[in-house]
């Protein structure tokens, strides 16, 4: 008598290559973020997940993926709703592409040109944070946009 040996369910698969999914990818990059906005260390953060700073960076670089349990813990310490970690998402990295797109693998992912994915984004947004006087605080925006327009 034989008997049928069940093979294991194989895991999700990865991006093209051995590489994270772009939408752990994204996400993960928007956990940063919002780390970063909070001036949180990725070990601060990993305590009060229970978790190694490692493990956190793993998440952020989007090579371990955050389970639901896990994400819903994250919105609750960042303080931000659950939708907030998919907000902006290009429709390139969440999978919806129209027929034909002629798009190559090679082709840079729409994430990569996020500008609010900058460490530069995210050192602007603390030191324009940090001045507090309000009326200064304007003053630098209106000075930023006019930059902006004359570009």
């Amino acid at each position: 008598m034989v008997k049928a040996v069940k093979k294991a369910t194989p895991p999700p698969k990865r991006g093209t290559k051995g590489r994270p999914n772009e939408i752990d990818v994204y996400v993960g990059a928007r956990v940063r973020l919002r780390r970063g906005l909070l001036g949180m260390s990725q070990e601060k953060l990993g305590d009060a997940l229970g978790l190694t700073f490692q493990q956190v960076q793993k998440y952020e670089r989007g090579t371990n993926r955050i389970g639901a349990s896990r994400l819903f813990a994250l919105s609750q310490i960042l303080d931000v709703p659950i939708n907030f970690f998919y907000e902006g998402m290009p429709p390139a990295v969440a999978g919806i592409r129209k027929k034909a797109s002629g798009l190559s693998e090679g082709a840079p992912s729409a994430f990569a040109t996020d500008p609010m994915a900058s460490r530069e984004t995210v050192t602007l947004l603390r030191a324009y944070y940090q001045i507090s006087d309000e009326k200064q605080r304007r003053k630098v925006l209106a000075l930023v946009r006019s930059m902006g327009e004359s570009t």
